[in-house]
């Protein structure tokens, strides 16, 4: 009976993870260029169940992973709202190393830098970009190859960034819909077949009724390793009761 219920106590800490993982999906399915995380745990344990409110024995040890599908491109007209088509990310630069986002919505600082949300700089190819104080944020034109120009002089272009598909795993979430590479020795590359598109936002790729039948189905596989587990403590109980007569 040990093991049987040590399993079973994995599988509901596993259902647990991945209700709090469907949840902030859930949360951020209006935020730009989120990116939503998917575990395929409820999937597996229920295919292995059969849809019964039995639990069978057998270890399941999956992980979660980002998917990085590409979310709707939404036109806001904004001049500096830039979303991505393709694969890649933008690069913003910190004092602990350089993220990746693909929220493109930025302004520019009291220096005439482009910078993102929080107020940190996004990479040009050549470092910050900076626009002449001449120049305002809404004379801009961006290229699809991210080449900003302001009356036909090139000022600079967005640095876009790309990873090969097997070290995608290695992206860690840095807040502010930003991801960290953990792996210091895996550099990141110029993304290809990529497109700047200015005046567009990238949407979340969360799938609002694809989250809600998954948390329904975790939901439910929860509850049946519950009634399983409370069924296992009473039957000891019995037994229990039994043998001391």
């Amino acid at each position: 009976m040990t093991q049987p219920l040590t399993q079973i106590g994995s599988s509901v800490d596993a259902l647990t993870q991945e209700l709090e993982i469907i949840t902030h999906n859930l949360a951020n399915a209006s935020t730009t260029g989120f990116k939503r995380r998917s575990n395929a745990f409820s999937k597996v344990l229920d295919k292995q169940q059969g849809g019964a409110e039995t639990y069978t024995l057998g270890n399941i040890d999956l992980k979660s992973a980002f998917d990085f599908s590409q979310g709707n491109l939404v036109q806001t007209g904004r001049t500096m709202d830039f979303a991505l088509g393709g694969r890649g990310f933008f690069v913003v630069e910190t004092p602990n190393g350089p993220l990746y986002t693909r929220n493109g919505v930025f302004s520019t600082n009291q220096n005439g830098q482009i910078v993102d949300e929080m107020g940190r700089t996004v990479s040009g190819v050549s470092g910050p970009i900076t626009l002449p104080a001449s120049v305002s944020s809404s004379d801009i034109q961006v290229s699809a190859d991210g080449r900003i120009t302001a009356g036909g002089t090139v000022i600079g272009q967005f640095k876009i960034a790309d990873f090969k598909k097997e070290d995608g795993s290695k992206l860690v979430p840095a807040g502010d819909n930003c991801f960290l590479m953990t792996d210091k020795n895996t550099q990141p590359v110029t993304a290809e077949n990529v497109l700047i598109k200015q005046g567009f936002q990238e949407s979340s790729n969360v799938k609002v009724v694809d989250e809600m039948v998954d948390m329904i189905m975790v939901t439910r596989l929860y509850e049946a390793n519950m009634r399983y587990v409370s069924a296992q403590r009473e039957n000891s109980s019995t037994l229990t009761s039994v043998a001391m007569g």
